[in-house]
């Protein structure tokens, strides 16, 4: 059920139930963050690995620090910078967090989202919201309220209405637990917005954590279509399948040997941040095809091109 109307979402949150909330990066499945038994229907409702951690999300710093969560002095310059926005800030956990937040990690997920209608919400809330996107675990994921009333609808106490989301990739994450900060998640934020501000280099040693992720997004199979994708040109994979069932995913070119109706060109000017915004959607609209093969572009590996190269990566392991 979508409904429209922020003050109705809080109350079916005080309630203990799910909604899914809009917010710049993608469409978030939120539950009350200081309720076990409401955090425990966001993993049974996306059939999600248990040790897979969430994000809690709020409306300001100060909100956090009241629940004794505190950023140290190189996440408080991000912060400054790029909050409330796509990044996200994984720091020493207080006892107020419940271990299933965390998946018993030691260290907690936080962010503020950069949207209008949300932040009305969190503001309205004595607690944070656990939100990771609101799909199926594995699948893709959803940047309007119709994808997630699709597939969840029926599952959740309601999705709140927020438009098509701006930014369409999930948020960068930085880990502040070691001396380094550690990138944890390419997303919605550039590693070189990030390193100019920081004035040093992020640890990337840690981009791919398959056994005990330390973060959400961390797994290297994620984000999957039902139809199976690869990357490269549709030339690469010709001796598999034939052109005509082939859904091509573009960044700024079509290709000469396949239909136009099953091309998906996700930036004619050959902008990242255009791409990255349709990225999923396109995948969702390539799925919808039914062909046999959805072949995807490799982007420029620069700025948003990075993140855009791990989700197809990511979704290709299917």
């Amino acid at each position: 059920m979508i409904i429209h109307d922020y003050h109705n979402a809080a109350a079916i949150l005080n309630q203990g139930q799910l909604v899914a909330i809009p917010t710049e990066t993608v469409y978030g499945l939120a539950a009350n963050g200081f309720d076990g038994n409401a955090i425990a229907q966001i993993y049974e409702v996306k059939n999600r690995p248990q040790f897979n951690p969430l994000i809690l999300h709020s409306n300001s710093l100060e909100r956090f620090k009241s629940w004794g969560i505190h950023l140290p002095d190189e996440a408080l310059k991000l912060a400054q910078a790029f909050s409330p926005g796509p990044i996200t800030f994984v720091v020493p956990k207080s006892d107020t967090i419940p271990d299933i937040v965390t998946a018993g990690h030691s260290s907690v997920a936080i962010r503020i989202p950069n949207h209008p209608t949300t932040l009305k919400l969190l503001a309205m809330l004595n607690f944070p919201l656990a939100a990771p996107s609101a799909n199926l675990s594995g699948t893709v994921s959803p940047t309007t309220a119709q994808h997630v009333n699709n597939q969840l609808g029926e599952l959740i106490g309601a999705v709140l209405e927020g438009g098509e989301c701006e930014i369409g990739l999930e948020s960068t994450i930085i880990s502040f637990v070691n001396e380094q900060p550690q990138l944890l998640r390419l997303g919605g934020l550039s590693i070189e917005a990030i390193e100019e501000v920081l004035g040093m280099a992020l640890d990337k040693s840690k981009l791919i954590n398959n056994d005990n992720p330390e973060a959400p997004g961390m797994l290297s199979k994620h984000y999957a279509p039902n139809t199976p994708l690869r990357i490269g040109k549709p030339e690469d994979f010709i001796e598999f399948c034939d052109y005509t069932q082939m859904a091509y995913i573009g960044f700024n070119n079509l290709n000469p040997n396949l239909k136009e109706e099953h091309q998906l060109i996700l930036s004619e000017q050959g902008n990242l941040e255009e791409a990255a915004q349709k990225l999923f959607a396109a995948i969702r609209q390539a799925d919808a095809l039914n062909l046999k093969l959805i072949v995807a572009d490799y982007f420029p590996d620069e700025h948003l091109g990075r993140a855009i190269n791990d989700r197809l990566a990511r979704a290709a392991k299917n």
